[in-house]
């Protein structure tokens, strides 16, 4: 088996996407987390997967709402990302969100995000020390004013420019 050590160095290369998973719970409360372990599964049907560590209250959010979304974070955002990547009971203070149309997903953070989607819980597999979630979009916006954030090597970035 690998070092745990190297295995998350070698992952570190990986670029993935900056986004706040957002979800409401049965009591009302929101939870949300940074992640980069967010991508797309299919186009037809839309879905969506995030894996989400068995011990996240943003986990417990997911499974008794059935619903979550997905918050691509926005360059100049960083801070944000920083903000939900913590373990507190006041991430959504101090920022501005909106719940989505159709009472499905956890809170848009609109000024926040280059895009979102909302998704309805289709399907959840526990794999190692994590759930894998995957979610049908059900609704979903974008920002053209922005480009979304992307992590690897412990730091974010964007992509633009670089295409080719």
């Amino acid at each position: 088996m690998i070092d745990l050590g190297k295995f998350k160095d070698i992952m570190a290369y990986a670029p993935g996407p900056a986004t706040v998973v957002t979800a409401t719970g049965d009591d009302g409360r929101h939870q949300g987390l940074t992640m980069s372990a967010v991508c797309s599964v299919s186009l037809d049907p839309p879905l969506v997967l995030a894996c989400l560590d068995h011990g996240s209250n943003t986990l417990q959010a997911v499974r008794s709402s059935g619903s979550f979304t997905v918050n691509y974070i926005a360059d100049g955002h960083e801070s944000v990302a920083l903000a939900f990547a913590v373990k507190s009971d006041s991430k959504f203070d101090g920022h501005a969100w909106s719940a989505p149309d159709g009472g499905l997903g956890g809170p848009v953070l609109a000024e926040n995000t280059a895009a979102f989607a909302v998704c309805r819980v289709e399907q959840m597999v526990e794999a190692g020390d994590h759930t894998i979630v995957v979610g049908a979009v059900v609704d979903g916006g974008v920002r053209e004013d922005c480009h979304a954030l992307a992590y690897a090597r412990r730091a974010f970035f964007t992509a633009v420019g670089s295409q080719v």
